[in-house]
């Protein structure tokens, strides 16, 4: 039997000294007990043990894991981090005609905050080693101008810069930017997505190899062995979370040549907390877009019951009749289902194609449009540019539209079925809403009964818009995910470890890290390989 097993490894535990790899004065003074005595007492718990504590993952058993383990995840980030010091990177330093050349032909100032993060950009591409930069900022903060920016620093020196982003609508959102801003300056932006093909494909290929394309945007087929860059300075990957950690490798690999590697920055409109930034990016620099440009009005958020769903129907109507969009955003799958296959693709699909029915029927006098994730990308961007030109009253989506869609007239978004997605993406959606000047609202439309954690989530969104206090909380419901397998989903995976029980631990384990680092690195790499073995090199994707 399991147990049974569980017993003989235990009777084969080395002694305390040859299995301690943490100083024993460290942990007298934590008031922890040697690793020894901490598996003994969880697999083997004394009769007078806090069974409450143990439950809780408090004890100071357990407390001695965690400690363990959140080291050797450090470690290992920070040993990432140092490897990638040793490499070079193209210096971007001096002129900066085209970066003066974008500020002063954007129709708006930058924010403080936008200011603050380019500058700390600006300052790492002047370095000779490679830059790797987390920007994040909550739906609507600018973090493309940002990039673009940054990208003017590596074409004023001659250099490519590349931007992937992990959905076709999301990243025809960002070409349309970049060239909107840049080609009035002379910069050529090149477009390579999956539907780029035949002499179209060849021709921006070609592009590519030969350094005539300055900024190429496009999807993961920038990842593709055929795609290779003349002389790629900088890559920028938006919403990173959404690549397998392979991905991102391949494009950083793109610009590799002899030790010099390219400048990475990374952007995500998923705030992350705190917490999880010190444990689970200590291998990046992290900046914060934190503060929104002037003139955006706060969502108004509220939660009712899908009985009352007639009401809303009437809503649409008069918001329409005034002038203004409206999302109507249909989800039957769990978000922790969605990436179990095509089936669940269908089911959303099939929800989205009877609400759009049911709506036409109901509202025969607007201009109702689909999306969902089944529909061939040219439909999709058709449907979505008409929404943007308000050729539609009313877009029924499924969750595609989470990301990047700017449409400054949809002041009402309706979410069906708000208890079964997360915070994060719940936030998202909403945050397609309240990008012009006219008051919004957002519409959590749930099924009763709702569970209590359901309940939670629904109550913090009615609470607040606030992004980062919006992943502080997501982290303490769901938990952080994992980062350094290949799974896309969320961040590190831990055994005993938890981010939000345990983030007490983190002085400690900087700090310890630091000193085992400079002192005794052996001691370090075993740590980190009884912990983490074979993961370690997605630690720096």
């Amino acid at each position: 039997s399991l147990r049974k097993l569980i017993g003989q490894a235990l009777d084969r535990l080395p002694d305390a000294a040859a299995l301690e790899l943490l100083p024993p004065a460290l942990l007298a003074g934590m008031g922890l007990p040697s690793l020894r005595e901490a598996m003994l007492t969880m697999h083997r718990p004394p009769a007078d043990a806090d069974i409450a504590a143990l439950g809780a993952g408090t004890h100071p058993a357990q407390r001695r894991l965690a400690l363990e383990e959140l080291l050797a995840h450090h470690l290992s980030l920070r040993r990432q981090r140092i490897a990638l010091q040793q490499h070079r990177a193209p210096s971007l330093r001096g002129r900066d005609g085209l970066v003066k050349a974008l500020r002063d032909s954007l129709p708006f100032k930058l924010t403080g905050a936008q200011q603050r993060v380019f500058d700390e950009i600006r300052k790492d591409l002047a370095r000779a080693h490679p830059m790797l930069r987390l920007v994040q900022g909550d739906v609507g903060s600018g973090k493309t101008v940002v990039a673009a920016l940054a990208a003017m620093l590596a074409v004023e020196r001659g250099k490519q810069v590349a931007l992937a982003a992990p959905t076709e609508l999301l990243a025809e959102q960002h070409l349309n930017n970049l060239r909107s801003w840049l080609e009035p300056l002379d910069v050529r932006v090149a477009w390579l997505a999956g539907k780029v093909t035949g002499k179209a494909r060849a021709k921006v290929l070609e592009d590519v190899a030969s350094g005539h394309a300055q900024v190429v945007v496009g999807t993961h087929a920038l990842m593709q062995d055929s795609v290779v860059f003349n002389d790629l300075a900088l890559a920028i990957v938006d919403e990173q979370h959404r690549f397998g950690v392979h991905q991102r490798l391949a494009l950083r690999d793109k610009g590799a040549t002899a030790g010099v590697v390219p400048h990475q920055l990374v952007m995500t409109a998923t705030p992350i907390p705190r917490t999880l930034a010190m444990a689970a990016y200590s291998d990046l620099d992290v900046s914060a877009i934190d503060e929104l440009p002037p003139g955006r009005t706060p969502v108004q958020t509220i939660a009712i019951s899908a009985e009352r769903r007639p009401e809303l129907v009437e809503r649409i109507r008069i918001a329409c009749q005034q002038g203004r969009q409206v999302y109507w955003v249909c989800t039957l799958i769990e978000e922790s289902e969605e990436d179990a296959g095509p089936g669940n693709a269908r089911m959303d699909a099939q929800a989205a194609q009877t609400t759009f029915e049911t709506l036409s029927a109901q509202l025969p006098e607007l201009r109702i449009g689909l999306v969902h994730g089944r529909m061939k990308a040219a439909e999709k961007q058709a449907a979505m540019r008409a929404f943007k030109q308000a050729e539609t009253d009313l877009l029924v989506a499924t969750t595609v539209i989470e990301v990047g869609v700017d449409v400054p007239n949809a002041s009402l978004m309706i979410i069906e079925n708000a208890e079964r997605l997360g915070l994060a993406q719940l936030h998202q959606l909403r945050g397609r809403v309240g990008r012009g000047a006219t008051a919004s609202s957002c519409v959590l439309m749930y099924q009763a009964p709702l569970s209590a954690m359901a309940r939670e989530r629904l109550e913090t969104m009615r609470l607040t818009s606030d992004g980062f206090l919006i992943a502080e909380k997501d982290l303490e419901l769901r938990g952080p995910g994992e980062l350094l397998g290949t799974r896309q989903t969320g961040l590190a995976a831990f055994r005993v470890a938890d981010l939000a029980r345990d983030a007490g631990l983190l002085p400690t384990v900087h700090d310890l890290a630091e000193r085992l680092l400079s002192d005794a690195p052996e001691l370090a790499d075993r740590i980190v390989n009884r912990w983490i073995g074979g993961a370690v090199r997605y630690a720096s994707a």
